[in-house]
This record gives structure tokens, C-alpha cells and sequence, in this order.
């Protein structure tokens, strides 16, 4: 063994060796020399804190000699004012209670006035009697992580900026895809709410009101598919679609059709985009409105009558709008008199989530909601909606837009 210069490790049987000169580093290696040459700081100080032993590593963070601190300053000295306060207030009181207190950040003052930021850990030493003798203190050099943690902070609040930017951005395109405000209609009141799920992205729904002359009106509400950019683009698209389409022919039916053509051509291949949309077309009709309402896809309209009840008016075989070349739509008519209310809505309504496990609000639950309400007026049903929205709390998940048309009912009739 003396001619390969190793020697046997201590533990390992002979079956590994290590350098001879490693070896007799280790053994060198002494007590005093490791708390002195110690990768942190130690320091033992009276129950008063004065300081009355320190190792060479804090010495050295700090640029003092032994001389300058041993017998003749305090813990507290090396402390920066508020460092000082929060260990008279807070550090020591915690740790006379509890003997030992670890992990607290502290700044130390070093000789030529700079601040150490450090993690600080001590402990009460006893006697066999139980009564406190010293305390023990370990320091840790935290410039490192406290560099770490201000850029993290600065990461962090220049994120909290870059949401709040979009927030922004994300609430003025969305309001640029709705109308600033519903048009007056002679006859007829009109109200309309929509509901934000994410304040991070732009949702899919939308609704519009715009006169097509000779009285007559057009009104839609629908829902396109994904968030974001993309959805954006395609509800902008689809709303200008149905108000020129309604312009050259009001009919419900040929404007969905124009529509689908639309974005067929628009979106092809893997592109595919599509959207849910109800179209109606209001006639004046004597002291009330005809109404001709064409679906693809959407939830059928609800319609709350001066009598009292609700009831939907389902358009059957209307497909999703932009799927398929050759998508076929029907068209539903009925009348809205003195009293009634006409609501639509999108999804976001009846599929809001209403417990853990996954019950949602149902069409039927909306149909009860608004029998209930019945007979009342466009501005009562929103404003009714808008608190059963709220009722829904974390269980509302996505967008949702309502809109309200009701020909107010005579003077002297209430509605709700």
C-alpha cells in the first residue's frame, strides 16, 4: 500500500483507498479549525448579548478584528436600525419563549457601513440546572438569495403590469365588439348585460340591434367558438356579416345562410371555425311586434308573456353555423304584444356549474327562473339575470351575453 502513496478509507474495508495527502488534510482537520474556516458565521454571546466568541468567516463578511467586537459590542450592534427594532421587539422575546428561533432574515451592518443581508438561526444554551447560559447564533450569507428574491419581485410586479395592460386591452376589444349602447326602438325597450368570465381573455359572445327601415329591426346574439385573438377576428366578422347580409335580405333564414357561406369561405381545412347565432327580425304589428326568429344552433329564446309563464320558441333543424357547405335553417314566428318579454341568451347560462359535483343550471331551471318572473319588463329581466348570474359565483365559467326586447305593456299594468 506504502508504494501506490493511499491509504485504506476508514470505513471502507480496504476495498477503496483515498490520497494520502487528503487523508492527512482530514486529519488536520481540527474542531477549532472547521468553526473558525466555517461556509457560515457563528457567534456565542451573553444572555445580554454581548458577543463573546466569533468566527473568522463573520469577521471577514463584516471587516472587523476579534479585538473590535469580543467583550465589547452586542449582537444588536451589528444590527442596521430596523434589523436592531425587530430584535428587541420581536427576535429575542420569541427567543427566550422558545429556546430556539431559525431561518430570519436580518441585514448586519458590516465595518464600512455596507449591509450583509443574512438568514440568522440561534439557539438558547443551558446548563444541566436548565438555566439559560449563552446564546447561539448561526449566520448565513443571504446576497445571493436576497439579489434572487428582488428579482423576483421585480419579475412578479413587472408581470402584475403586463396583466394589467392586457386586462386592459382585453376589455377595450371586447367592448369593441359589442354596441357602445342599444339603439332606441319605437315600441320597444331593450336591455342587455354580458358577462366577463376571464379578464385575461377575449370571450366569443355577442349581440346587436340596428334598424333595417321601413320600421322593421334586426336583432342577433350569438356565441363563436375558442378565446382569445382568434375568437375576436371571427366575432368581428360575423357581426358585420349579419348586419350586411340583413341590409340586402332581412329574412332570418337567408341571413344565416349568407353567414355559413361566409365563413366557409373564410375558414377552411384544419381552420374550421363556427359559431352559434339566433337571428329575429321584428315587424311592427298594430300595438305590438311580428317577430320571425332563425337559429344555428344557438339555445332556443325564451319568451315571458304579460299573462304570466314562459316558454320557449324553439327553431329545430338549425345547424351550427360555418360547419357544413350546404347547413339548412328554419325559421320560427310568433308576436310579442303589450307585456311580453322576448330573452336571449348564450350558453353560458344554462351550463353554469351549480355544485362539486357537476350539476348545472338546465334549460328547464332558466324556463321555471323566467315563469317566475313573468310578466316583467326588458330592464327587470336583465337586471333579474344579472343577480341570478352573480348567485352562480365560481360556477360561471364562461361568458355569457343576455338580451332583453319587450314591448312595454299598457299604462296602469304592472310587470316585475
Amino acid at each position: 500500500m506504502s508504494g501506490t502513496g493511499a491509504v485504506p478509507g476508514p470505513t471502507d474495508s480496504g476495498n477503496h483507498s483515498i490520497p494520502r495527502a487528503l487523508f492527512n488534510a482530514l486529519l488536520e482537520d481540527s474542531a477549532e479549525d472547521l468553526y473558525e474556516n466555517a461556509p457560515c458565521g457563528y457567534l456565542s454571546t451573553l444572555l445580554d448579548g454581548q458577543i463573546a466568541k466569533i468566527n473568522t468567516t463573520l469577521l471577514t463578511w463584516l471587516g472587523y478584528t476579534r479585538d473590535q467586537l469580543v467583550g465589547r459590542r452586542s449582537f444588536s450592534d451589528l444590527l442596521t436600525v430596523g434589523g436592531k427594532l425587530y430584535h428587541e421587539t420581536h427576535f429575542a422575546p420569541l427567543l427566550r419563549m422558545q429556546g430556539e428561533l431559525g431561518g430570519v432574515a436580518l441585514d448586519l451592518r458590516a465595518a464600512d457601513g455596507t449591509r450583509l443581508p443574512v438568514l440568522v438561526t440561534s439557539v438558547l444554551k443551558t446548563g444541566t440546572d436548565g438555566e439559560p447560559l449563552l446564546i447561539r447564533t448561526t449566520v448565513f450569507d443571504a446576497r445571493d438569495r436576497r439579489a434572487y428574491e428582488r428579482e423576483l419581485l421585480r419579475a412578479r410586479q413587472e408581470a402584475e403590469r403586463e396583466r394589467e395592460r392586457l386586462k386592459r386591452l382585453v376589455t377595450t376589444l371586447q367592448r369593441s365588439l359589442l354596441p357602445a349602447v342599444l339603439p332606441v326602438v319605437p315600441g320597444l325597450e331593450a336591455a342587455a348585460h354580458y358577462h366577463i368570465a376571464s379578464a385575461d381573455q377575449v370571450g366569443g359572445d355577442f349581440y346587436d340591434l340596428f334598424p333595417l327601415g321601413d320600421g322593421r329591426w334586426g336583432v342577433f346574439l350569438g356565441d363563436v367558438c375558442g378565446k382569445g385573438a382568434g375568437a375576436a377576428a371571427l366575432t368581428s366578422l360575423t357581426r358585420y356579416t349579419l348586419r350586411a347580409a340583413a341590409v340586402y335580405d332581412p329574412d332570418p333564414v337567408e341571413v344565416l345562410a349568407t353567414l355559413n357561406t361566409v365563413l366557409r369561405q373564410e375558414y377552411t381545412g384544419d381552420d374550421l371555425r363556427y359559431c352559434t347565432v339566433v337571428f329575429g327580425l321584428f315587424t311592427p304589428d298594430g300595438d305590438g311586434f311580428a317577430l320571425t326568429l332563425a337559429s344555428g344552433g344557438h339555445p332556443a329564446a325564451l319568451l315571458m308573456r304579460a299573462g304570466g309563464g314562459a316558454e320557449y320558441r324553439p327553431t329545430p333543424g338549425g345547424l351550427l353555423v360555418g360547419v357544413l357547405p350546404d347547413a339548412r335553417f328554419a325559421a320560427t314566428t310568433t308576436r310579442l304584444a303589450p307585456g311580453d318579454t322576448l330573452l336571449l341568451y348564450t350558453d353560458g347560462l344554462t351550463e353554469a356549474r351549480l355544485d362539486a359535483e357537476g350539476n348545472r343550471h338546465s334549460e328547464e331551471a332558466l324556463r321555471a327562473f323566467a315563469a317566475a318572473l313573468a310578466p316583467t319588463t326588458a330592464t327587470g329581466a336583465i337586471a333579474a339575470v344579472k343577480e341570478l348570474l352573480a348567485s352562480f359565483g365560481d360556477g360561471l365559467d364562461d361568458d355569457t351575453a343576455v338580451l332583453a326586447l319587450g314591448v312595454p305593456a299598457p299604462a296602469g299594468e304592472k310587470a316585475r
